[in-house]
């Protein structure tokens, strides 16, 4: 008699509790959105540590998760990126480029729930894997123009990395800015054959020094030391790499991945993510490129320098100046 009085006193309160929370289950609380990252290179390397920054970013204002494992061995992406994938996270974003290519698709294919973006010059593939780049061919086309109109010995210098698509496209726009200004300029091109290779870089912007270069666009870390050791001005690439050398670098390219994981963030959020080519997501128009401050360049340069490029700057927000793209591998001269 007590044991029924008891359940029947229990199935009341159940019932209502239920009714209470309007008829039906409370739903488990939805855990947090998380994002996982793999980099071939260390996050010091500009290019990836642009994406590590956007991500450490999107921490703070939209509240993600974020976990990234960096210098990971092209032996080594495909269990990186599995083991991710078996724990579930939201997106999985990194850079493919070369060895992270087919590992990185083959993953995305076995795991259609997940959504995949990755740094490629190939294209985005059905359902879940989309492709970004770092499209500031724009600023690089800036930077060009800074350097055409400033120099003395009318030698530029370009230290790069690998002759990509991704990196012509920078090295060609550079040039092309260069030229626009001045048709008597020369450049000196050197590839050093990987991502990140400092003491290369260096060694290569010294010979680039010794031909006659008084600019070198440093599209690769390890140039500012050659530069600031033989009085040689440069420009940074991906981030504004003043503060590494304050007299040397007078600006350069910058590239901001945060308008592209916010993005990605919210399209997967809302169940809208497809997969695509994230492309103008990195370009001037949507934030996600810029010319790095002037710092105190700005007072020293000739006014008409600084009025061609915050024109040009002008135009192309508009878009009524584009800058032309050229991806074929540029020639030395």
């Amino acid at each position: 008699m007590k044991k029924g009085l008891l359940l029947l006193v229990i199935l009341v309160l159940a019932s209502t509790f239920v009714f209470a929370r309007g008829g039906s289950e409370p739903e488990a609380e939805e855990g947090a959105f998380r994002v996982a990252a793999l980099y071939q290179t260390a996050i010091e390397e500009p290019w990836d540590g642009v994406i590590h920054q956007a991500c450490l970013q999107a921490e703070i204002d939209l509240g993600i998760e974020y976990e990234f494992t960096e210098q990971v061995a092209a032996a080594d992406i495909e269990k990186v990126l599995r083991e991710y994938a078996e724990r579930g996270f939201d997106l999985i974003v990194g850079d493919a480029f070369l060895a992270g290519e087919a590992p990185s698709r083959r993953v995305a294919a076995d795991y259609p729930e997940i959504a995949f973006a990755f740094g490629s010059e190939f294209g985005p593939v059905d359902p879940n894997y989309s492709v970004f780049d770092n499209w500031i061919h724009e600023p690089a086309y800036l930077s060009g123009v800074i350097a055409g109109m400033v120099t003395n010995s009318n030698i530029l210098g370009v230290v790069a990395a690998i002759p990509i698509n991704e990196v012509n496209r920078l090295v060609n726009a550079f040039k092309a800015g260069a030229l626009s200004v001045n048709p008597d300029i020369r450049v000196k091109i050197a590839y050093i054959g990987g991502w990140f290779d400092p003491p290369k870089a260096k060694e290569a912007a010294l010979a680039q020094i010794e031909a006659g270069a008084d600019l070198i666009f440093a599209e690769r870390f390890g140039v500012f030391e050659a530069a600031r050791e033989n009085g040689v001005l440069a420009f940074g690439n991906m981030s504004d790499q003043n503060s590494l050398a304050p007299d040397t670098v007078i600006t350069g390219p910058v590239w901001n991945m945060y308008p592209t994981i916010e993005y990605l963030v919210n399209t997967v959020r809302a169940g809208a993510f497809v997969a695509q080519d994230l492309k103008d997501f990195s370009m001037m128009g949507k934030g996600g490129a810029s010319l790095a401050p002037l710092h105190g360049f700005e007072e020293k340069a000739p006014a008409e320098v600084i009025t061609l490029v915050r024109d040009l700057e002008a135009q192309i927000m508009a878009g009524t100046f584009r800058v032309p793209i050229s991806e074929e591998q540029p020639i030395s001269d």
